[in-house]
């Protein structure tokens, strides 16, 4: 069982959003290959307008060019990327992902795919904290099964 296989089998029901890509980062690519429910329910699209598009379509007026050529750099190089977008849903309304995503290689060490967990996140009242993970908590906390291994990889956390 690959790796991609292995996360269509368990990530179905998990509470953070889920997405696995083809291992092309130049456009048209990355195309979505897999999409969970959280998913589809954060970005405010069925499944089927999801699989077989590129994640560039959540991108609007205040997604961060630099922020996307940091990402671009992070898949290129086959390492982690950890950080904040201003996305947007369906109808046009911003939200604020948190996105770690990470390359899924083959035994050999080819990039099969890359998969990316996603959840919502928004400003901490108060006095900012000195870095960006500091600034931001996620809209909803889950303690499924799932959540728990994810945890455990250190899924959210700085590299």
């Amino acid at each position: 069982m690959t790796a991609f296989e292995l996360i269509r089998a368990l990530a179905h029901d998990a509470a953070i959003g889920i997405v696995v890509t083809d291992p092309m980062i130049e456009p048209p690519g990355p195309i979505i290959l897999y999409a969970n429910a959280a998913f589809s329910r954060l970005v405010g699209r069925e499944l089927d307008e999801i699989v077989g598009r590129s994640p560039r379509f959540m991108q609007g007026k205040e997604t961060r060019r630099e922020t996307l050529d940091v990402f671009h750099r992070a898949l290129a190089a086959g390492e982690r990327f950890h950080s904040y977008l201003a996305n947007y849903r369906g109808g046009g309304t911003k939200y604020r992902a948190e996105i770690d995503c990470r390359s899924l290689r083959t035994a050999d060490g080819h990039i099969e795919n890359f998969v990316s967990f996603e959840r919502e996140v928004i400003r901490r009242l108060g006095r900012p904290a000195g870095s960006a993970s500091g600034r931001y908590e996620p809209t909803s906390v889950s303690n499924d099964a799932l959540t728990g291994v994810l945890r455990a990889l250190g899924v959210f956390k700085r590299a």
